[in-house]
């Protein structure tokens, strides 16, 4: 167990976010989520940082930090590698006390040492997750649904289970599915999409992103819309209807809200479905694997002759999109009668304290920021 007064922050540092946790003695204090559009240059982490320290006046003591990152797949960066060694060098320079790079399999890795391990580095914030959620509850599958991208963990026996690490192999296995609720362009989901009883080819522009699609369904919390609009324009109904009227060469002013409702719940059962979809392929991959017995079965589903699908296990939820986990798992008969958890409240240990965020804020925010949450917990029961 983490000693009571070890303080470690949790970073992960993405492309279009920037989240953090300070947690004592393993338990969060409090956590928080900055926009950091870093494509445009690191001056944009400088800022989120400044942020981060003008919240916690204690990060300009001698604290640990723990770090995660996926934000070195920028084009602002000439490759992964040199995001990588780019980011950690901002870090040691930006942040008082040690800073520990999460690098998967190898563990803790200082910044000077970077560019040795950049690949296990890079986009390791998924990883980092699972093994929290695996370290909790043992047989199940992670579903994260964040702002950009969705990933997909089976884990067993208390580990993780692929064997994959980069984001090309998982893009290959349909672990990670390029599909988020807040920046993903709608074109993106579908080619064709049903608009009153008829199929409407869609347009291929960026004329609407997903968060359209859950302000007006009314899934996604405002606090987590820090993106800007694809035109640029409000986010309040009328300007969101315009986005969505344009996929399909419409205005707003040609159906009514309660079309435009129907037609944003239409955009979302595609985007369950190709979840769902890869989510599948991700059960029955695990579902293959051939039978242990004994020792090894505990490492692993599982399975027999007469048994086609992994036994019942908890599916662990995250994420900013976590409102959808249970419409993708439902589409997937193999998980039926797996029980939903939330990380933010099941997996995350919330501190009980009268800080500036009530601890319902604290469990709904770590279930956004689970990578950071997790990091700093990873290196807390480390480092004891």
């Amino acid at each position: 167990m983490p000693r009571t007064d070890t303080v470690i922050v949790g970073w992960d540092i993405g492309g279009a976010h920037v989240k953090a946790c300070v947690t004592r003695g393993g338990e969060v204090v409090d956590v928080a989520q900055w926009a950091c559009r870093l494509w445009q240059g690191l001056d944009q982490l400088d800022l989120a940082l400044e942020q981060a320290q003008a919240r916690w006046p204690e990060l300009k003591g001698s604290v640990s930090h723990a770090v995660t990152m996926s934000g070195e797949m920028v084009d602002a960066f000439t490759h992964r590698e040199d995001g990588v060694q780019r980011i950690a060098d901002r870090l040691a320079k930006m942040l008082r006390g040690p800073v520990h790079l999460y690098a998967g399999d190898l563990g803790w890795i200082a910044p000077a040492d970077a560019a040795r391990c950049w690949a296990e580095i890079a986009s390791a914030n998924w990883l980092a997750t699972a093994q929290h959620a695996a370290s909790v509850f043992g047989n199940g599958v992670l579903i994260d649904i964040g702002s950009t991208t969705t990933d997909l963990i089976a884990f067993a026996g208390g580990r993780v289970q692929t064997t994959s690490r980069s984001d090309h192999e998982r893009l290959a296995s349909g672990e990670l599915v390029y599909h988020g609720v807040v920046r993903t362009p709608l074109c993106a989901l579908t080619q064709h999409i049903a608009f009153r009883a008829r199929s409407v080819n869609v347009m291929n522009e960026w004329f609407a992103t997903t968060a359209d699609v859950y302000r007006l369904t009314g899934e996604l919390d405002p606090t987590h819309d820090q993106q800007p609009s694809a035109d640029g324009q409000p986010k309040d109904r009328a300007a969101t209807q315009q986005r969505l009227a344009r996929m399909v060469g419409l205005d707003a002013r040609d159906a009514s809200d309660e079309e435009w409702r129907g037609f944003a719940q239409a955009w979302r059962d595609e985007q369950v479905n190709e979840i769902a979809g890869q989510l599948a392929r991700v059960v029955d991959a695990e579902a293959a694997l051939p039978a242990t017995t004994g020792a090894e079965a505990h490492t692993r589903f599982s399975i027999t002759a007469a048994a086609a699908t992994p036994p019942a296990g908890t599916i662990v939820t995250a994420g900013c999109g976590a409102f959808l986990a249970a419409a993708v798992a439902a589409r997937v008969p193999a998980l039926a009668g797996w029980s939903c958890r939330a990380y933010g409240s099941e997996v995350a240990r919330i501190a009980i304290t009268d800080g500036r965020t009530s601890n319902d804020d604290k469990m709904a925010w770590a279930q956004v920021c689970a990578p950071s949450v997790a990091v700093a917990n990873l290196l807390a029961r480390e480092r004891g």
